[in-house]
């Protein structure tokens, strides 16, 4: 009697949580999207553009096919992208206009590219991205857009997680390699 009570009171939760999920999921479809820039923005009723939106897809809250999200990615290539390099945003915060790109956006960009189906580009823009390593094949936190120089937080893990989560991503299998 006790492990039925046990697992209704976890279905109880389940079902509360999920419930509590897809209102926050409708609320932000509703209010963060901007029919103007035709992209998720980084806040409620917003017109700034913030890369974390290329997460969306890998994040399961919505599909890379998902019109919404092929625009978003549209607008974070005519606003954000420089090449290769991919600025997080750029409306002004606490330190001003950011000068650097956002490594890790450049590695989320090519995760989104690889989502919608732009694999041949997705590959070429991480080639790209490697070959600003080092030479002992590290990334820093930030790079600048027009010299190429390394900013920031050295070594930056989350660049190296980039780096492997997008070698996954663009991993050919054994059967296209044969």
């Amino acid at each position: 009697m006790a492990r039925i009570a046990a697992q209704l009171k976890i279905s109880d939760r389940a079902a509360f949580w999920r419930t509590s999920a897809d209102a926050m999921r409708e609320e932000i479809l509703a209010r963060a999207w901007s029919e103007t820039k035709q992209a998720f923005t980084s806040g409620f009723g917003g017109e700034d553009l913030d890369a974390t939106s290329l997460l969306l897809p890998d994040l399961g809250f919505i599909e890379a096919s998902d019109a919404r999200f092929v625009s978003t990615l549209k607008a974070v290539e005519r606003e954000l992208v420089r090449g290769d390099l991919v600025f997080r945003y750029l409306h002004a915060d606490d330190f001003g206009v950011p000068a650097n790109t956002f490594t890790m956006c450049s590695f989320w960009y090519v995760n989104a590219l690889a989502a919608v189906g732009r694999v041949d580009e997705a590959r070429n823009i991480f080639q790209k991205l490697l070959l600003r390593r080092n030479s002992a094949g590290l990334l820093s936190e930030d790079i600048d857009p027009v010299s190429g120089e390394q900013w920031g937080n050295f070594p930056q893990t989350y660049s190296m997680v980039g780096i492997i989560t997008c070698a996954i991503r663009l991993s050919r299998s054994w059967e296209e390699m044969l």
